[in-house]
């Protein structure tokens, strides 16, 4: 990690492309779903890797950030590398590092060298399949050598303007670098200006696109214990009854782009070492993706990979009595989707805040989206070394909320007992609920502090 992180490094693909070289190109071992987005990027991945399981594939998952370990960053088949296998990944490519690092004038940093560390373990596992998360943008992410046979592209929105543009367009013009030459590209539903750019991308490349709403989508919801019911239609088919054990609209639809990306990595049948799309229903490059119903998925392994999915910190409740929602947005159109969840999915009387930002968010877009469904709020910081001072947060907040509605706490730990207290406050229990947001690390932090997973 004293490599430093990416974004304080010029954009280039050279040092990685470099490193992948001496370490045989071992991304090209296996076919990639490569996914790219602002929001909803980790979700479904997830759920794609979840389907993909389901169907007795081999899986590595690379995702980022993590939340309590680095180890979760690299999996296969569902779980996090050993601490073993993750010194063992790190030490077998740390001469080739030291190499490459001798022929340029800025060494590998964090990022390049955890995604060469992902994508040997592959290799080494071997993987028949990885489906593999951007860290940041597209174009210039490490991620990006990589070629992906499915290209899906999650909604975009303003984040990390300061790196990626300060417009969508911009924004998505970074994103759309994932795209390559003959891979099908699938779309979540995006804002005019980022499908335009995104169908450029597509059209210059000859990739095939799947669009939700067009070829793909949500054809119907309702909101279920623990989760929600979902009808889907795919690319070769209609898939109903769907129990996903995640909250929220945004969620069905990643589910769907999940769902689209499996058919049309299935439909071409592509195998390790033999990336190939050839075979998928589909007309001329740049034209729409055509389904088939003989190419439809087992619907039984949909709803059972579907129903084993599971995205933590993304609006999880970890607690009951009163209720804690852990939820990892960190920007306003990611605030905007959990606000409207819940709202539609939980019946909370009072709802406490807990809050802890990264200092370069929009984090005025952020408090605007909490406002209407907070009681309070209990502003803190997170372990991260960028996390904004509580005392600036708190001048922010009550800007919007109020002086009275805006408490402070120095540490994270004392910012959750203070919430739990204020929803607790007028006795009414059933109802009462606390959201800690804001940031994976202030939802990782939260999850160690209130030791979930530990069986307790």
């Amino acid at each position: 990690m004293s490599r430093g992180v990416e974004w304080e490094i010029d954009p280039t693909l050279d040092r990685i492309r470099d490193l992948v070289d001496v370490l045989g190109e071992p991304q090209r071992a296996y076919p990639v779903i490569h996914v790219a987005g602002t929001n909803g990027k980790s979700s479904t991945a997830r759920l794609i890797e979840s389907l993909l399981r389901e169907r007795g594939l081999r899986t590595g998952l690379y995702t980022s950030p993590e939340m309590t370990t680095l180890r979760e960053r690299i999996a296969i088949d569902g779980e996090p590398v050993s601490e073993e296998r993750f010194v063992e990944a790190y030490e077998d490519v740390l001469p080739y590092v030291q190499l490459v690092d001798g022929k340029h004038p800025t060494p590998l940093s964090f990022f390049e060298v955890l995604t060469a560390m992902a994508f040997a373990a592959f290799a080494d596992a071997p993987v028949d399949v990885a489906v593999v998360e951007v860290g940041m943008g597209g174009t210039w992410d490490a991620t990006n050598v990589a070629d992906g046979v499915v290209a899906v592209v999650t909604p975009i929105g303003l984040d990390h303007t300061r790196y990626l543009g300060d417009t969508v367009e911009e924004i998505a013009g970074e994103k759309a670098g994932i795209i390559k030459q003959g891979a099908v590209a699938i779309l979540s539903q995006q804002p005019v200006e980022a499908a335009e750019v995104l169908l450029r991308r597509i059209v210059e490349t000859g990739a095939a696109v799947a669009r939700e709403g067009i070829e793909f989508g949500v054809l119907n919801r309702d909101v279920a214990v623990g989760g929600q019911q979902i009808d889907l239609r795919g690319l070769h088919g209609t898939y109903d009854e769907i129990f996903l054990p995640l909250f929220g609209e945004h969620q069905a639809s990643n589910a769907a782009c999940a769902l689209a990306a499996v058919e049309a990595f299935a439909s071409g049948a592509p195998t390790r070492g033999e990336p190939n799309l050839e075979a998928a229903t589909r007309i001329a490059p740049g034209d729409a993706f055509i389904g088939g119903a003989e190419n439809q998925l087992d619907p039984a392994l949909v709803r059972s990979g579907f129903a084993k999915s599971a995205s933590p910190g993304r609006l999880e409740v970890v607690r009951t009595g009163p209720t804690i929602l852990l939820d990892a947005a960190h920007n306003p159109a990611g605030m905007a989707a959990s606000v409207a969840t819940i709202t539609e999915s939980f019946g909370f009387t009072r709802l406490v805040g807990v809050l802890a930002v990264a200092a370069d968010k929009d984090v005025a877009g952020i408090l605007d989206q909490l406002e209407p469904v907070l009681a309070e709020l209990v502003v803190t910081r997170n372990s991260s070394p960028r996390s904004l001072p509580p005392e600036e947060l708190a001048e922010e907040a009550e800007g919007i909320f109020g002086e009275e509605r805006v408490h402070v706490a120095d540490r994270l730990d004392d910012a959750i007992d203070r919430a739990i207290g204020l929803a607790e406050e007028t006795g009414e229990y059933q109802g009462a609920g606390v959201l800690i947001a804001g940031s994976v690390v202030t939802v990782g932090d939260a999850r160690t502090l209130l030791r979930v997973g530990e069986g307790r």
